[in-house]
């Protein structure tokens, strides 16, 4: 009698292992068929194909869709997809990242704000939610915010360009002009003859 429960145990783990590999296999064959579709421009097809294999507790595939429908310009769906995906890993910076690219398409600051500074949150020293944050407290006129977050990206890459021209004409705004004038020199020295910071250097004279 034990051997015969040996047997089916067995047996049993077998059709288990195989149902697995096939439900794998079905997984990634979805994914392939949606990375050729898109390469070829056809979103509503790419997101087709991974309906047939869709679970709402799965991340990446949540994080695909956001980023298909995100193309395909349906932002809503965009939005939903990309905060489930957040909701499955809340401490992914990708699926946030992904999310501010549906909110920014209708202008969505307020929540592209706070995407910015969960990131942030998270990584602290990372650059590019730094940099984007500093833009939209810059065009708010916020210009201490600004000043603070753009610093810190010139602090660690003192040859980016966008952060340092960021940085000259807040420094500007600022009334920082001994400052500014350094910063505007600085992009020259990036950017030959650069069109932003001769006209910056231009308000000083």
């Amino acid at each position: 009698m034990e051997n015969v429960k040996k047997i089916i145990f067995g047996m049993l783990l077998l059709i288990t292992g195989t149902l697995v590999a096939q439900s794998t296999t079905n997984w990634q064959n979805a994914f392939y068929n949606s990375y050729e579709a898109e390469t070829n421009g056809k979103y509503a097809q790419a997101i087709n194909e991974l309906m047939p294999v869709y679970k709402v507790d799965d991340y990446f595939i949540n994080l695909r869709l956001g980023w298909l429908y995100y193309l395909a310009r349906q932002q809503v769906k965009s939005e939903k997809f990309y905060r489930m995906a957040i909701r499955l890993k809340p401490y992914s910076i990708e699926a946030r990242f992904g999310l501010v690219k549906p909110l920014s398409a209708t202008s969505n600051w307020d929540q592209v704000k706070l995407q910015y500074q969960e990131i942030l949150k998270i990584d602290p020293q990372n650059t590019v939610a730094s940099y984007w944050l500093g833009v939209i407290h810059y065009n708010r006129k916020e210009y201490m915010a600004a000043a603070r977050l753009f610093e810190k990206v010139v602090n660690l890459y003192p040859l980016d360009y966008d952060s340092v021209i960021m940085l000259a004409w807040t420094k500007l705004n600022l009334g920082k002009t001994a400052e500014a004038r350094i910063l505007f020199q600085h992009a020259l020295t990036l950017r030959k003859n650069d069109e932003s910071a001769l006209s910056g250097l231009k308000l000083l004279k």
